[in-house]
């Protein structure tokens, strides 16, 4: 199950307004025994965005349970990555299409994931699957 900024930042800020659905996304996934995946340019999305909302020491401390979690793998962009990703931006060239999910469309293609914890719906443009934001109620 691929992870998207979205849904991170959601999990460790209480006041986002997507906290409720995220956690009950990853308790869903982690009581299923799935494991995640997510890129290092999504974890630098997550840093940044806490870092200028929560503080120096919420980014840092979601650095470290991203990093430290068993269930979580961080796959590094490569040069065929990002070729990849230039493909998927001509191709969804008419769309609002960030490098950073891009790339995680490239990620996500190369490991045959299919579906993606995110509120952003510029994954199921590109034809992945959201998880489901009730799953495993």
């Amino acid at each position: 199950m691929f992870v998207d900024s979205g849904a991170w930042i959601a999990l460790f800020s209480a006041s986002d307004g997507q906290h409720r659905a995220a956690d009950a996304m990853f308790r869903a996934v982690r009581k299923r025994g799935i494991d995640l995946l997510t890129t290092n340019l999504v974890v630098a999305e997550v840093q940044r965005l806490l870092l200028f909302r929560a503080g120096i020491r919420p980014a840092l401390r979601a650095l470290e349970l991203i990093d430290s979690s068993n269930g979580v793998r961080v796959e590094f962009a490569t040069a065929g990555h990002h070729l990849r990703a230039l493909d998927w931006l001509y191709r969804l060239g008419d769309q609002r299409i960030t490098y950073t999910d891009a790339v995680s469309f490239a990620v996500m293609e190369a490991m045959r994931c299919r579906a993606a914890m995110s509120f952003d719906h510029d994954f199921v443009v590109a034809g992945f699957e959201l998880w489901p934001v009730d799953a495993g109620r």
